[in-house]
């Protein structure tokens, strides 16, 4: 039995004010992703680019247009990572400075994955096999080392861009939260992972992850 992916965890300042922020800009589309988010508190200072973040569709300029105006008002703000005029996303952050993309209409790599197209992770080749293997979600992409996994069961994408990485120089203020019986632990070290603490663990990118033994 595949470990179940059950949340997205965000460590915040303010994790209140961050499950209103996303809460206001998902709306009931977050069930659609088939895992929770989840907020944390935490004092550490964000001191570089997220490993991951939300990939938002647009059915249309509008749509596109409506998402950005939605995130701006509840406390978004436009940022600067390095991207071309030329490209049609827009690149924001919320409150505490977490980015993500609001991608523009036409995209043929996440059009049937619903509002909430893709986790993108700053990872390699490797890890996107070894969390194929831990949740038993089929390669969807793997091309040029960039890979991608997603659920049987539909929903968005989990994306690995492939070399070059952004240095790791503290904990992750997003990972993801697993769920499964014991005997998973081991598995999840066969293919890689490592033990780190009671439910603590890090795959193989040295990206930490939970893991909740369920009954």
């Amino acid at each position: 039995m595949a470990a179940t992916l059950h949340a997205l965890r965000v460590a915040a300042h303010d994790p209140h004010a961050l499950e209103r922020f996303w809460s206001g800009l998902l709306g009931r589309e977050i069930d659609d992703t088939g895992f929770r988010l989840g907020f944390v508190p935490s004092e550490e200072p964000k001191t570089r680019q997220n490993q991951m973040h939300f990939d938002l569709t647009s059915e249309s300029l509008e749509d596109q247009r409506r998402t950005v105006a939605r995130a701006l008002e509840l406390g978004g703000r436009h940022i600067d990572v390095g991207q071309r005029p030329e490209e049609k996303h827009v690149v924001l952050a919320d409150p505490e400075g977490n980015e993500f993309c609001v991608i523009g209409p036409g995209n043929d790599f996440l059009a049937d994955c619903g509002f909430v197209g893709a986790v993108a992770c700053d990872g390699s080749q490797e890890v996107g096999y070894f969390w194929s293997e831990a949740l038993g979600w089929p390669l969807v992409w793997d091309q040029d080392q960039e890979t991608a996994i997603r659920s049987p069961h539909g929903g968005p994408k989990i994306t690995w861009g492939g070399p070059p990485f952004t240095p790791k120089t503290g904990p992750n203020r997003l990972r993801f939260v697993l769920t499964g019986p014991l005997s998973e632990v081991e598995r999840l070290v066969a293919l890689g992972a490592t033990r780190k603490g009671p439910a603590e663990m890090e795959d193989p990118d040295g990206n930490e992850f939970s893991f909740v033994v369920r009954a």
